[in-house]
């Protein structure tokens, strides 16, 4: 079980450290790394998924995803962007050499990735986002107000 736990973590901090790299290098997706990392830390160690959590990186990329199933547009179309030009690398460079196969199966990943984003996935105004944000503050608020009243 320690082994599940220490192989989960380390998966965790390889997909935090890719993911933030996809934060400055455009080539790496950042969404999909932070899901693996949120999975793995909620997997391997409480701290670890508290921590990340809370941490700016998983606020401004997948909280309002996670809570709501929705996305901002900006992060939607940076995420398509992103798969789409490494996919449209990968089937070009595959098509040159005239491997068909892959290429179709590479065509039919991308359109359902394209699919699921546009169609699955609900995407929110900024204002919803800061709605949320702001409701979620004040339920914090009242609840530490509720926890240091029952303490006095």
């Amino acid at each position: 079980m320690k082994l599940k736990r220490i192989i989960f973590a380390s998966l965790g901090l390889i997909c935090f450290a890719l993911g933030t790299v996809g934060v400055f290098l455009p080539i790496l997706p950042t969404t999909p790394f932070y899901l693996a990392t949120l999975f793995f830390f909620a997997n391997s160690s409480e701290r670890l998924h508290t921590w990340f959590l809370g941490t700016k990186l998983y606020k401004k990329h997948l909280e309002s995803f996670v809570k709501k199933r929705g996305m901002l547009l900006s992060t939607k179309l940076s995420i398509i962007i992103t798969v789409t030009l490494l996919m449209g690398f990968g089937f070009f460079m595959m098509a040159r050499k005239g491997i068909w196969i892959p290429c179709i199966i590479l065509a039919v990943v991308w359109i359902c990735h394209i699919l699921y984003f546009v169609f699955r996935v609900k995407t929110i105004s900024k204002e919803e986002q800061a709605e949320t944000e702001r409701r979620e503050m004040e339920e914090s608020d009242s609840k530490e107000d509720t926890i240091s009243g029952g303490k006095e």
